[in-house]
């Protein structure tokens, strides 16, 4: 429980009362120092009430006060480990080669946290929807796009029929065309993304099988997915929703990808040997 808190928080984010959202802000500016308040002193920094911070400890899971101070002493000693809590973000001032420092740490955390808190069985479920379905109609925009052309260019080089949309139009024609055959993947770190949502309700409303990737699990995108699949990673700064989530998903991707890969393995085995051939001429 400790060792996800803070991602338990960050993902909780968009669920929160405003209130709520300030006592998780607190929690999240300063994990060390938060952790050593009393519930009056945090309520108090959160400009809120006691009961708004045991409300906060339940919306967590949390059954009383101690347990948040305990996870967030572990979480802060675990921040501590990788540079401390500010280690990630990036300042105008720093050197390229502190930027580079940064980014790594950063991207770091979020593939260990995306792991620590990847759900295995929806993942499971995700690999059998598609291995199994028609047709697969991947819907991202933003940098939630290239995530999800990569996606679908590696589901059509193992012969799995697969469009790629980004345009809300494209995509909402797409959905139109898909039944309970086929499955429809949202790609969207914030998770309100209407360019996204829209064509994986209309995909749903046909039967479809949908798909969602978020970074936030109580995002308006959960409301129209079949199967959940979530990142955890953190965007402040220069790299608001552009790189750390980025590369999140990615690693959900690939990991969706070779489960796949794995279901259809002497087809798909085949099929990318053949596609490798196909451009070897093309390389000096």
């Amino acid at each position: 429980m400790s060792g996800d808190i803070l991602v338990r928080v960050r993902d909780a984010l968009p669920g929160l009362q405003p209130a709520e959202r300030r006592v998780a802000d607190a929690v999240l500016a300063d994990p060390s120092a938060s952790s050593e308040l009393s519930i009056t002193m945090l309520a108090t920094r959160a400009t809120t009430s006691e009961t708004t911070v045991m409300r906060f400890c339940r919306t967590l899971g949390l059954t009383s006060y101690p347990q948040l101070r305990l996870a967030l002493a572990a979480a802060a000693a675990r921040e501590a480990v990788w540079g401390g809590p500010g280690e990630g973000d990036i300042d105008v001032s720093d050197t390229l080669s502190k930027v580079v420092d940064k980014i790594v740490h950063s991207e770091t955390l979020a593939l260990e946290d995306t792991r620590a808190g990847l759900d295995i069985e929806a993942l499971q479920r995700a690999v059998d929807a598609i291995a199994g379905a028609r047709r697969i109609d991947v819907i991202g925009s933003g940098a939630s796009g290239f995530v999800a052309a990569d996606l679908q260019q590696k589901l059509h080089r193992i012969g799995l029929v697969s469009f790629v949309w980004s345009d809300i139009h494209a995509a909402l024609t797409g959905a139109a065309l898909l039944d309970a055959r086929d499955v429809a993947i949202g790609i969207s770190h914030s998770g309100a993304t209407l360019d996204t949502i829209d064509p994986l309700t209309a995909a749903r409303s046909r039967g479809a099988t949908t798909i969602a990737l978020t970074n936030f699990s109580g995002s308006p995108i959960a409301d129209d997915a079949d199967i959940l699949l979530t990142t955890a990673a953190r965007e402040t700064t220069f790299r608001s929703g552009a790189t750390a989530s980025r590369i999140a998903q990615l690693a959900v991707i690939d990991a969706l990808f070779i489960g796949v890969v794995q279901s259809r393995f002497d087809d798909a085995s085949v099929k990318l040997a053949d596609t490798y051939r196909a451009v070897q001429p093309r390389r000096r």
